[in-house]
């Protein structure tokens, strides 16, 4: 595949269904944006139901009458996830991709979601598992599952994987970036296997300006600092428009390639507006862990690929 791949390569879309978990913000909505002026119907599946269909009106005003729709989606609750999918599998309306986009980064103390996992492994991780796994009856043609570089330096902590004995903000992210990666290797290995016509590919959009930045609980100094990263982002690094068009290759160029990861092609990975093929880490290529990582999210969501 050339490395020159860039959004004017998008094929029209029409006719074409995605579905995107946060895709009210970030690279979630730039990718959502750039499908929808190509044609496609993308559904907004997000935590935030007013704020999504803000992010709709907005979609098509900027796509020129793009066709945005909202699901209401809480990926840190189980139940959420699984009575959304349920209705969307019974409403039998296909999707060509699902894009596992959403997700939470680094929140300074130890959270949990509504089942009691740790925030970031419970959203990033177990809640698209879960979603992928439900509704697989109505994709399509792929599933597109963004990790991050910060894989490079995370570890799968089998003996403590919600963060109880220790809790430390970016381990917990690199951990759950790592997990991601390995979840979208171990759900192409299960569908070829099966016979399926849909691919897995995982994509990373380098280091992008956007909303994971934005914990929403700093204050005095600290929000100081943190307005301060975000414009030092924007400068050194990618901006959001930038950071998606490894997710929109992935969901939609004939190039894209089941079981491979995919992102920008500038210094370090951090940015560029082409995309290609990314750096895998020793830990993420580990057959076994992914093997037992989909285990511990089988039993920990009790769902599985049917």
């Amino acid at each position: 595949m050339s490395s020159k791949w860039t959004l004017a390569d998008v094929p029209s879309q029409a006719g074409k269904r995605y579905l995107i978990t946060g895709g009210n913000s970030g690279i979630g909505y730039y990718a959502a944006l750039e499908l929808a002026r190509r044609g496609a119907v993308v559904v907004l599946a997000c935590r935030d139901k007013a704020r999504a269909e803000a992010a709709a009106r907005q979609l098509t005003t900027e796509s020129g009458g793009g066709v945005a729709e909202v699901i209401e989606l809480d990926l840190a609750s189980l139940d959420s996830v699984k009575r959304v999918a349920g209705e969307l599998v019974a409403r039998g309306v296909a999707f060509d991709a699902l894009i596992n986009n959403a997700g939470v980064m680094a929140p300074p103390k130890r959270q949990e979601t509504k089942d009691g996992f740790e925030l970031q492994f419970g959203t990033n991780v177990l809640g698209h598992f879960a979603l992928t796994c439900k509704l697989m009856p109505v994709v399509k043609e792929r599933v597109v599952t963004l990790a991050s570089i910060a894989h490079k330096r995370g570890r799968i902590a089998f003996e403590d994987l919600q963060s109880k004995a220790s809790y430390n903000p970016m381990r917990a992210y690199q951990q759950s970036k790592l997990a991601d990666l390995m979840f979208a290797f171990e759900l192409e290995r299960k569908l070829r296997a099966a016979g399926s016509p849909v691919a897995s590919i995982a994509v990373h959009p380098g280091v992008a300006r956007t909303n994971l930045f934005k914990i929403g609980s700093s204050r005095g100094l600290a929000k100081v600092a943190e307005n301060v990263l975000q414009t030092s982002l924007g400068v050194l690094f990618g901006s959001g428009p930038d950071g998606a068009i490894p997710t929109v290759f992935a969901a939609t160029a004939p190039a894209a390639q089941g079981g491979q990861y995919y992102g920008p092609q500038g210094f370090q990975e951090m940015r560029g507006g082409d995309v290609g093929v990314a750096f895998v880490s020793d830990a993420a290529k580990d057959v076994a862990a992914q093997k037992r990582l989909w285990d511990v999210c089988a039993e920990l969501t009790r769902v599985d690929l049917a």
